[in-house]
């Protein structure tokens, strides 16, 4: 429950700081008087936008900080998952806005992302605006009470998650379908590419071996010239005269001849001997290379032409490399044995996907089962309340009817019908009910539902619109017990019945001086209520009458 508000240059609020009980309280105050303001602060303190405007005129910085009290509320989980300090008691929210446009968010005392904020502000606070009534329109709504009331969670975590599986499936087939359709279309296409790319019989190092060995073929008189010559110069050729290899043989024997007289002449000999060994080594590599270059008019015809249709085919697919080419041919054979082996796929997928979808059948059955449980027991509790609220002829119906398909929420339509009038026929509740009554409607639901869900705090913004007398002191009553079942249940109201049933009394008001308008709010003392209550009662000026009347309504509400 919300334990404590400060607010700090917020609109036309320069600071306010306010406590507020656990049970039933009321806020009252004339029309602009801020109490819209206080919303939008508390609003803006639960994750809402914020834009730099909202800060009080001439100030730079704004503050909203609120402290709650979450003892047995068991939101123990959602601090572990975000990692937060969290001492099993209090939480307290502070929100920063400056000037700027820059915008901080806490969550006790650490920093949080302001989406952060408003999760955890989901489960504190329940702020029911007159526009909210609109949710009555609203098929998810409608379905979200009926879900309540069921405790249905375990089973539509059951049911989406099978529905997710189906859905991927469904995806999945639509797929392969589409992608069966288009390889059938382009079959022939991808064989004849295939067999284009077969053709060449191309291997990895193929087309590097390939052009290396049109280089030889091309150059084979050139390459044999240039070994012949080489070889010569090592071997002599007769005419010349002795050869390298030769002549240092020759100059080896004059210098063992000395090697006896000169010590140092035996390791010149030995590096002579080693360097007539490498060379007669040489010249019988370059004698074999010889032998093996040949001039091969036909082979380098071949070798060309097989150059050719790879260049051709890499330019045709617009790849560079010999690697890309065959991870084509790979891909090309993929495509053409998925389309080979579509039907067998296909088959397979909507066997799976019947399975999925007997599967969803039968959770959302049993999730229709619950729901149409707690449709009877809403019916029921909601005819019960309204009655009490002054509609004593009332019909509500929840009509749980069969989708056409399945749905994310399952596989039902929820719809709400009312009917006020002893013979009237029961319709779609936003379409028949009248302002008052939908006020009426919408408090029974937050009565309803608040017993089943461990929501801290409930704000009503003037939900008694469109009631007045008697039915809004019933509806203030059932405020006042909603408040007693533990929770916080705070109302905006300008309807004296209502601000006498509550257990605190708020006011809000705005004051002027040299430096502008500012709003304050302020907790009642017992005489002050008074003096609120006969005010709304007569207005601006205040009578013996009307104070007489609101000791009444007070003593009157304490006796309930």
């Amino acid at each position: 429950m919300l334990r404590s508000l400060l607010i700090k240059n917020y609109a036309l609020i320069a600071e306010l700081q306010i406590s507020f009980e656990r049970g039933f309280s009321v806020i009252t105050g004339e029309t602009g008087a801020g109490k819209s303001i206080l919303l939008g602060a508390i609003g803006l303190l639960l994750g809402q936008r914020a834009e730099s405007r909202m800060i009080k005129e001439g100030e730079h910085r704004c503050i909203i900080e609120a402290e709650f009290d979450l003892a047995g509320y068991g939101m123990e989980d959602f601090f572990e998952r975000h990692d937060l300090d969290f001492d099993g008691q209090q939480c307290t929210l502070r929100r920063e806005l400056t000037d700027t446009g820059k915008s901080r968010a806490f969550i006790n005392d650490t920093p949080a992302q302001v989406s952060l904020l408003r999760e955890l502000g989901d489960r504190l606070i329940d702020i029911h605006s007159q526009h909210q009534n609109l949710l009555l329109a609203q098929e998810d709504f409608q379905l979200s009470v009926v879900d309540i009331i069921a405790r249905d969670a375990d089973a539509c975590k059951a049911y989406k998650e099978v529905f997710a599986e189906w859905q991927r499936l469904k995806q999945e087939l639509h797929q392969a379908e589409e992608n069966a359709r288009r390889g059938r279309e382009d079959e022939d296409y991808l064989r004849f590419q295939l067999q284009q790319l077969e053709d060449l019989h191309l291997t990895a190092g193929m087309q590097a071996e390939s052009e290396q060995e049109q280089q030889q073929l091309e150059h084979a008189e050139d390459i044999r010239g240039a070994l012949y010559q080489t070889e010569q110069c090592l071997t002599g050729d007769g005419a010349s005269g002795e050869g390298l290899i030769a002549q240092l043989h020759d100059a080896g024997r004059q210098l063992s001849a000395i090697s006896g007289l000169i010590p140092a002449v035996d390791e010149l000999s030995e590096r002579l001997k080693s360097v007539e060994i490498e060379l007669s080594d040489i010249q019988d590599e370059l004698s074999r290379h010889a032998e093996r270059i040949e001039v091969n008019p036909e082979r380098l015809q071949a070798v060309s032409e097989w150059l050719s249709q790879l260049y051709a085919l890499q330019q045709k697919h617009r790849v560079q490399t010999e690697e890309e080419l065959l991870q084509l041919l790979a891909t090309f054979r993929e495509r053409l044995a998925a389309i080979d082996n579509s039907d067998e796929h296909l088959e397979t997928l909507r066997q799976q996907l019947a399975a999925a979808q007997k599967q969803v059948t039968a959770a959302g059955q049993a999730l229709t089962k619950l729901r149409k449980k707690a449709a009877g027991e809403v019916e029921q509790q909601m005819c019960q309340r309204l009655v009490t609220l002054g509609i004593p002829n009332v019909k509500f119906e929840v009509a749980v009817t069969p989708r056409t398909e399945p749905s994310p929420s399952g596989l039902d339509q929820i719809e709400f019908r009312f009917s006020a009038n002893k013979n009237g026929r029961p319709e779609p509740i936003a379409q028949i009910a009248s302002g008052g009554e939908i006020a009426r409607v919408m408090l029974s639901l937050k009565a309803m539902i608040s017993g089943a869900v461990s929501l801290p705090t409930i704000i009503f913004d003037e939900i008694d619109t469109g009631v007045s007398g008697q039915i809004a002191e019933r509806m203030a009553h059932i405020m006042r017990e909603m408040g007693d079942g533990g929770r916080q249940v705070i109302s905006i109201t300008h309807l004296p019945q209502i601000a006498a049933f509550a257990q605190h009394h708020y006011r809000v008001f705005k004051e002027d001086d040299e430096q502008g308008t500012t709003s304050h709010l302020v907790r009642l003392a017992a005489d002050e209520r008074v003096t609120e209550l006969a005010h709304l009662l007569s207005g601006a000026q205040l009578t013996d009458a009307a104070i007489e009347n609101a000791r009444a309504l007070l003593a009157s509400a304490a006796s309930h």
